[in-house]
């Protein structure tokens, strides 16, 4: 039973160690993409967050003659809780605003899709803004889970 357990502890590990290098929060979707996409951008505009832009890549690459699965980039954020970010480490201005990506893999299931906060938090060395990072893993968490469902 002992090494039972060590195995899974040992698993699920690695697993989490894969999930933070990459820096990507994935979600499964109940939904089709568009669904998903149309479903995410109502409630980011509900929650008085601001939706820049929904970018349809799918749509782009059919324009130029290519081929891709259905791939959507909704960005969008919030000055308030972004500033502070940037505050604590200006480079994040290249993560900002936030972006979520919603796509069908090749198994034909929908994902939402996401920078992990904390995984921009070592990227940027950000010092001093564990609670502000703590709410943005919150929000994402939330409004992914949400769009999901």
């Amino acid at each position: 039973m002992k090494k039972f357990i060590t195995l899974v502890f040992l698993s699920l590990s690695i697993s989490s160690y894969v999930n933070a290098a990459d820096g990507l929060i994935s979600v499964e979707s109940k939904h089709s993409v568009k669904e998903t996409a149309d479903k995410f951008a109502s409630i980011v505009e509900s929650k008085g967050l601001t939706l820049f832009a929904r970018i349809d890549h799918q749509k782009n690459a059919t324009g130029a003659d290519l081929t891709l699965r259905e791939t959507e980039v909704l960005i969008f954020g919030n000055p308030k809780v972004g500033t502070p970010l940037m505050q604590c480490a200006q480079t994040m201005a290249i993560d900002l605003p936030q972006k979520v990506l919603v796509w069908k893999d090749a198994d034909n299931k929908v994902w939402l899709s996401y920078n992990d906060p904390e995984y921009l938090k070592q990227r940027h060395s950000i010092e001093g803004c564990d609670e502000t990072v703590k709410k943005v893993t919150n929000v994402l968490s939330g409004l992914t889970g949400a769009a999901a469902k």
